[in-house]
């Protein structure tokens, strides 16, 4: 693994409660932001868990504000060794931070939802489930993809029609990927943009109280 990489611990929004022997949900969230944005959404999420908002390991260039996950120096510019390295940083994090967690969920935006997807593909067997909310899988290979077809994590992916944040070819290879390489829950949502709804938080929840009470037998 690279080690160029590193999650700052101190900068990890944690709710209160236990961590040991719980359930643990870890957020990621999106190009711009911080550690702050994704924790407001614990409201919604369902009790019973751990929540850990993570800060992303690089700041983007000046005057972008926040946090990112990995260089976008173009639209049509995310190279996956970048998402790779990120995802890296993040399983690292979690050796040091998760140790005692019963079960390890990631729920990641955009960044973070395609962070998200590339820690499942290099350590599948440590995540019981993976929201993917307005992200994408990384394009190219991975040694442990044919074992996918054979464990089939479960994975959540929601995204928005008027999202165009994200390219189209991107979305397509996302389509065409994730059904062959998990046990996949979707929806696309009608007129939401780049963003986060309401009706999406519920099906969140609803795929997250799954994953939660799987996680208790």
């Amino acid at each position: 693994m690279s080690n160029s990489l590193t999650i700052d611990e101190g900068a990890t929004r944690w709710t209160p409660a236990p961590r040991a022997g719980s359930p643990l949900l870890v957020m990621l969230h999106g190009y711009g932001s911080d550690e702050n944005d994704l924790f407001g959404l614990v409201p919604f999420l369902p009790e019973g868990i751990a929540v850990a908002s993570v800060a992303a390991p690089l700041s983007p260039p000046w005057p972008a504000p926040g946090r990112s996950w990995y260089p976008i120096e173009e639209v049509n510019g995310r190279h996956p060794d970048g998402v790779t390295e990120a995802a890296q940083s993040l399983l690292r994090w979690l050796d040091a931070e998760a140790g005692e967690a019963s079960k390890i969920a990631l729920l990641g935006f955009s960044q973070g939802a395609a962070v998200s997807l590339q820690a499942m593909r290099l350590d599948a067997a440590r995540f019981g489930a993976i929201a993917a909310l307005s992200g994408y899988a990384t394009p190219g290979d991975l040694p442990d993809d044919d074992d996918l077809r054979e464990s089939r994590p479960k994975v959540f992916w929601g995204r928005g029609t008027n999202d165009d944040v994200i390219p189209q070819a991107l979305i397509d290879h996302t389509a065409q990927w994730l059904p062959d390489h998990s046990e996949l829950a979707g929806r696309v949502y009608p007129g939401l943009t780049h963003s986060v709804s309401e009706d999406e938080l519920h099906d969140v929840r609803v795929f997250l109280e799954k994953w939660r009470d799987e996680s208790a037998d």
